[in-house]
This record gives structure tokens, C-alpha cells and sequence, in this order.
């Protein structure tokens, strides 16, 4: 029988599939529950920097309204901030210490965030929670043409500046695909003292109801054709990177978890299809894996990982091909 065992961000999990951030884990329940159906690790459901950010904006505005702010505001303000910040970042590190109490498998923290700003701190209360591992999901969307394309790229440097500086335990950044020259920041980024790095996450994606016409939100899980990307990435970095990846978005079956093992994933994270297909889909996904290496006389998962990537693959040129001529050629 197959050992599905792996290691990420130097944790041992009892196999390679992790549930990502999602209002699958964001409470205690929810984790525990996942942990029985098989998950090898989770992520927290993330804490947003904007979410502590408007709520404080929020309570203020109102406070201006009611007339509870006049000319001493400044020392109202600071309380009032302070305040909503606790109570929110509380609930959150109460739910790490229980999650960290009911299970056995590894939980990553994670914090959505988009600047170096003072919520840097709070990765050290997350560390002393017993967060086995913190994950940064960097959420930045290169929109504003005011900024250049290094000034950008430097705020993830920032951020993990302070938070390696505030903690011990592993920490991963899941980042977007949006760089100039993907590769380079993806190894560069490696080098910087992180433990791993998720690719990619899915940003908001804007619709519009043209009967109404007010915008909406579009596809908001994932579909199997959008792992074709990811695919391609890890396999070009595998190998070429100093920590550990791993795979997320479109991975909805146990083929799916496979191929990305193949191109170089120490891990896969999933949601969309546990919420399409039930938590029953976790345990299809690793019998899938568990079958197929036995079927291919596979006993560890570090017998194949990586043997499809660019570096140790056959077709080296198939990674980066972007046009489809070898494809219409063939077409009669």
C-alpha cells in the first residue's frame, strides 16, 4: 500500500492535500470535521488587514454622525481603534488555540494582506496560539499606473521583512501570476527566508448584470481548466526554487492532485471542489492517488514528485510554448 506521507514548510502531513482558506475553515467545528475526512492540513479561514482597517473607518464615521466625536476625537479615535482591532484579532487567535487543541494535523494561519503597515505584529500572537505555520496571502492587484512595476514588487518584499522578523515558526506567501517576469519574482521571492510559496490565488472576479445593470460577482470557485496555469508554473520552478510549493486553484479530482506531484508540488491546497462535491471528495482524491501509485509501483509520494517539471522532463520547450501552431497545423 501506498505511503501518501509528504512534508511542507518542514511539517509532516499524512498526505499532500490541504484545504485553503475558505469559509470551509473558519470555525472550529469545520476544521475537525475536515480532519476526519482526511485533510493533511488546513488553513484558517484568513484575517483581513482591510477587514480591521473599515471596520474601525466604519465605527468611526458613525461615532461622527452621533456626534460622539468632537474636539478631543484623537485620544476617542485611538480607543475606538483599538478596540474593534482586539475584538476582531481576538475571535481569531482563539480560534487557532481551539483548532490547535482539537487536532492532531498541522493548521496554518493566514492573513490576507496588502502592505508592511502595523498588522505585522500580530504574526507573533499568531505564532504563540500554536499556529503550526503562517500563511500570507498577498492580495495585490497591479492596477494603479501611478506606481512602477519595481515599487510593487517591493511591497512583498517589505511584508515579509517584518513578518519574518516577528516569527519563528514557517511562514508561505500565495501570491497572483501578475508580475512582469513571473519567474524571476518567484525566485526571488524564495530567497528571502520563506518556507514555501502557494501559486495562485484568485482574486475577486468582476461581472455585470446587464438587466439590472449593476456589477456582480463572477466564478466564484474554481473549474478544472483553470489548473492548466498553475500546472505550468510549478513545473518551470520546481527545482529552481529555495522552498517548497505548492499547487491550488482547479484541482478537483485525484488526476489533478497527481499531475501537479508530477510537475514538482510538495502539496496541493483544494476548496472549490469540496464545496461543490462534499467532503466525501477528499477521501475520492486520495484513493485516486493511492491507486494509481500502486499502480505505478510508487511507494513514496517523493518517488514521482517532480519527474514531469521542466527541469527533469523530456519536453522542456512544452512549458513554455504559448502559441498553439503545433496544434492548428494538425487541423485539416
Amino acid at each position: 500500500m501506498a505511503d501518501l506521507t509528504t512534508r511542507y514548510l518542514g511539517l509532516s502531513l499524512k498526505n499532500p492535500i490541504i484545504v485553503g482558506s475558505s469559509g470551509l475553515t473558519d470555525s472550529v467545528d469545520n476544521i475537525v470535521e475536515l480532519e476526519k475526512a482526511g485533510a493533511g492540513a488546513i488553513v484558517i479561514k484568513s484575517i483581513f488587514e482591510e477587514q480591521i482597517l473599515l471596520e474601525a473607518e466604519s465605527s468611526l464615521r458613525k461615532a461622527y454622525e452621533d456626534d460622539m466625536i468632537y474636539s478631543a476625537k484623537a485620544e476617542a479615535l485611538d480607543y475606538l481603534d483599538l478596540h474593534i482591532k482586539e475584538d476582531t484579532l481576538s475571535n481569531f487567535i482563539k480560534m487557532v488555540r481551539e483548532a490547535k487543541s482539537e487536532t492532531v494535523i498541522p493548521i496554518i494561519a493566514s492573513i490576507n494582506c496588502v502592505s508592511p503597515v502595523e498588522w505585522t505584529s500580530f504574526a507573533g500572537r499568531v505564532e504563540q496560539a500554536g499556529a503550526d505555520a503562517l500563511e500570507l496571502n498577498i492580495a495585490l492587484l497591479p492596477s494603479d499606473t501611478r506606481m512602477g512595476t519595481g515599487e510593487i514588487e517591493q511591497i512583498y518584499f517589505n511584508i515579509i521583512d517584518k513578518v519574518l522578523s516577528q516569527v519563528k515558526i514557517p511562514v508561505s506567501i500565495k501570491i497572483s501570476p501578475y508580475f512582469s517576469n513571473l519567474a524571476q519574482m518567484i525566485s526571488k521571492l524564495s530567497a528571502t527566508g520563506i518556507k514555501g510559496m502557494v501559486l495562485f490565488n484568485r482574486f475577486y472576479s468582476p461581472d455585470f448584470d446587464i438587466y439590472n445593470l449593476t456589477e456582480k460577482s463572477a466564478n466564484t470557485l474554481s473549474t478544472p481548466a483553470e489548473m492548466s496555469n498553475v500546472l505550468r508554473w510549478i513545473a518551470i520552478m520546481s527545482g529552481r526554487v529555495e522552498c517548497d510549493l505548492a499547487a491550488t486553484t482547479g484541482i478537483h479530482d485525484g488526476k489533478s492532485v497527481i499531475k501537479q506531484i508530477l510537475a514538482g508540488a510538495d502539496a496541493v491546497q483544494i476548496v472549490s471542489a469540496l464545496y461543490m462535491k462534499g467532503l466525501d471528495q477528499l477521501q475520492l482524491m486520495l484513493g485516486e492517488l493511492e491507486s494509481w501509485m500502486d499502480e505505478k509501483g510508487f511507494n513514496y509520494i517523493q518517488q514521482f514528485k517532480g519527474n514531469m517539471s521542466q527541469k527533469q522532463g523530456t519536453n522542456p520547450a512544452a512549458y513554455e510554448r504559448i502559441q498553439f501552431m503545433k496544434y492548428f497545423s494538425e487541423i485539416r
